[in-house]
C-alpha cells in the first residue's frame, strides 16, 4: 500500500539492524520513513547513494532528522505526525558505561513513550534484546516469555549493562500499552548477524589474523540462537501489521514481549567456525575448560578494577565473557509465530552465506602481507630472553624497605625508577608485566605454539589463583608471600650440588 501521508519513525535509524528495517519499509512502500539518529546530518555509504535509501531521500519518501533521545524536545519533533514509531536506538552494547546505557535505554525510552502519547502516535514497537532475561551466570535453554527478568544481574561485561537497562526500558513500553490509544509491544532478537555488522565478523577476523582464534572456551557444545538481520527487520514489520489489525489480533499482540530468532539453534562455536572457515581462516580447535580460564579472568578483572582509574581499557577476558562463551542461550519464538505471524524469511545457512559474501574483503587471502613474526608475537616478546632486575624503591624506607621488580628485555639500558607514590610503582610494574612477560618464548606459549609450555603456564596461573587470590589475602600479604617463596626457591637453587645439573 502506497501513501505519501502515512509516516513512521525509526529511532537509531543509522544503526546496524535499523538500516535493514528502513530499507525494508521503503521497499514495501508501507510508510514514508523518518530516520532519527544522533548525527547532525545523514552520511550515506556508497552503496546507499544509488540504492533504495538514496532514491527515497531524493524523492521525499524518506527524510532524516537529528534527535538525541535524552532531549524530549527533539524526540517530540521527530515523532510529529507519525502513525508508528519503531524504537531501535540504543548505545553500543560494548561500551562499559552504566550512566550512558541508563540515560538512553531507560530515560530516553520514557521520552519516546511520552512523545508518542502527546503526538497521538498509534503504535510503538520497541527493539529489546534476548539478554533481558539473562543474569550473566546461568544459561537458558528454549526459554519462552514466561521467564521473568533476573533479580540480580552480573554487571562486569557489556551485556550486563545493556541487558539490565533494556529490561527497564522494555517494562516501560509494555506498561504504556493502551495509554490514550497507544498500542505497544517489544521484540527480543537474539544474536543478530548479517551484512553491515561492524562488531561480530570484524572482531572475529581481527582475532584470526592475530592468532587468537584457535581456542574454544568450554567443551564447545553450548547451543545458541542467532538471528539474521533481515529476519529482525521482518519481525518489526510483522509486529506493526499485527498491532494495526483490528479485533482480537491486535488485542492479543499488544502489550507483549516476543523472542525473535532464526528458529534454528546451533552450537555457538560451530557458528563461529563456519564464519571463519567461510572467510578462509582456521577453525578454533583447542578446547580450554571454562574452570581453567575463570581464575585467569578473575585475576584480569582484579587488575582492571585497580587500574581503571588510571586509564586501563576494559579487558576482553572477564568472568562474564567466559560464562557467555561457554553457556547455552536458546529461546522459543512460538509466541511471535502465533501472535505476530512471524517466521524467518532467510534461513540460517543462507544468512551465513550472505554474511560471508558481504565480507569478502576480509578474506584470509586479502590480509596484508608481512615479513617476520606477527604483531602479537612481537608484542608478547617474540622469544627474546628476559632478565629480572631488582630496584631499591626510594620512599618506602619507612616500611623497612621494599624491592620492586622491573622487567627489561636483554640489551635494554638500566634506568633509575623514581616513583612518586606506591600506586605509580604498581602501575609501572603492571605495564612492564603486560608488555614483556616473565618467561622466555612468551609469544610461543600464549599463542599455543608449544603446547607443553602453554599447559604448564595455565597450571601455574591456576595454582597462583587458588593460593594467593582465592585464599582471600590482601595485595600486600600476597606480594610478601611471593617474595618469600621466590627467596626460598633461589636459596635452594643456589645451594644444590652441581652434579644435579649433569
Amino acid at each position: 500500500m502506497t501513501s505519501q501521508e502515512r509516516w513512521c519513525v525509526v529511532t537509531g535509524g543509522r544503526g546496524f539492524a535499523a538500516r535493514h528495517l528502513v530499507e525494508m519499509l521503503i521497499r514495501y512502500e508501507m510508510f514514508c520513513v523518518r530516520i532519527a539518529d544522533l548525527g547532525h546530518s545523514i552520511k550515506l555509504d556508497a552503496y546507499e547513494e544509488e540504492g533504495t535509501l538514496g532514491k527515497a531521500l531524493s524523492s521525499g519518501r524518506a527524510q532524516y532528522v537529528s534527535a538525541d533521545l535524552r532531549d524530549k524536545g527533539q524526540v517530540l519533533k521527530a515523532c510529529h505526525g507519525a502513525d508508528v514509531v519503531f524504537h531501535m536506538a540504543a548505545p553500543d552494547s560494548s561500551i562499559n558505561n552504566y550512566n550512558l546505557h541508563y540515560s538512553v535505554n531507560v530515560e530516553g525510552t520514557r521520552n519516546v513513550i511520552e512523545a508518542c502519547v502527546e503526538m497521538q502516535v498509534k503504535r510503538l514497537i520497541y527493539t529489546s534484546s534476548a539478554s533481558v532475561v539473562f543474569d550473566g551466570v546461568r544459561g537458558v535453554i528454549n526459554a519462552d516469555e514466561s521467564l521473568s527478568y533476573p533479580v540480580k544481574v552480573m554487571f562486569d561485561s557489556y551485556w550486563g549493562l545493556s541487558g539490565a537497562t533494556k529490561a527497564e526500558g522494555e517494562a516501560l513500553v509494555l506498561k504504556a500499552n493502551g495509554e490514550k490509544g497507544l498500542l505497544t509491544c517489544s521484540l527480543r532478537p537474539s544474536g543478530i548477524f548479517g551484512p553491515g555488522d561492524k562488531l561480530l565478523v570484524p572482531s572475529l577476523v581481527d582475532a584470526a589474523r592475530a592468532g587468537k582464534s584457535k581456542f574454544i572456551i568450554g567443551d564447545g557444545n553450548n547451543m545458541y540462537d542467532f538471528t539474521y538481520v533481515e529476519n529482525v527487520a521482518h519481525s518489526h514489520i510483522c509486529a506493526e501489521r499485527a498491532l494495526a489489525s483490528k479485533g482480537t489480533v491486535a488485542e492479543k499482540a499488544s502489550g507483549q514481549a516476543y523472542f525473535i530468532t532464526n528458529m534454528e539453534p546451533i552450537k555457538f562455536w560451530e557458528f563461529m567456525s563456519l564464519i571463519l572457515e567461510g572467510l578462509g581462516y582456521e577453525r578454533p580447535r583447542i578446547k580450554i575448560p571454562a574452570f581453567i580460564m575463570m581464575p585467569i579472568a578473575h585475576l584480569v578483572e582484579l587488575i582492571y578494577k585497580l587500574l581503571a582509574p588510571y586509564g586501563m581499557k576494559v579487558p576482553q577476558l572477564t568472568p562474564s565473557r567466559i560464562r557467555l562463551l561457554s553457556c547455552n542461550r536458546t529461546f522459543n519464538s512460538s509466541k511471535a509465530k502465533d501472535r505476530l505471524g512471524y517466521t524467518p524469511i532467510v534461513s540460517l545457512q543462507e544468512g551465513l552465506e550472505r554474511t560471508i559474501e558481504s565480507y569478502s574483503h576480509l578474506r584470509a587471502e586479502h590480509q596484508p602481507k608481512r615479513d617476520g613474526p606477527s604483531k602479537v608475537h612481537r608484542y608478547l616478546g617474540g622469544g627474546r630472553g628476559i632478565r629480572l632486575n631488582f630496584w631499591w624503591v626510594n620512599g618506602w624506607q619507612s616500611n623497612g624497605g621494599f624491592f620492586m621488580a622491573a622487567w627489561h628485555a636483554v640489551g635494554d639500558t638500566d634506568k633509575n625508577l623514581n616513583p612518586i607514590a606506591p600506586w605509580y610503582v604498581f602501575f609501572r610494574f603492571y605495564t612492564h608485566l603486560r608488555n614483556q612477560f616473565i618467561v622466555s618464548k612468551v609469544a610461543d606459549i600464549l599463542l599455543w605454539k608449544d603446547k607443553k609450555q602453554s599447559l604448564a603456564t595455565l597450571l601455574i596461573f591456576l595454582a597462583f589463583y587458588y593460593n594467593f587470590v582465592a585464599s582471600g589475602y590482601t595485595i600486600v600479604t600476597t606480594v610478601f608471600k611471593l617474595i618469600l617463596l621466590a627467596s626460598v626457591f633461589l636459596y635452594i637453587h643456589a645451594n644444590l650440588p652441581e652434579r644435579m645439573y649433569d
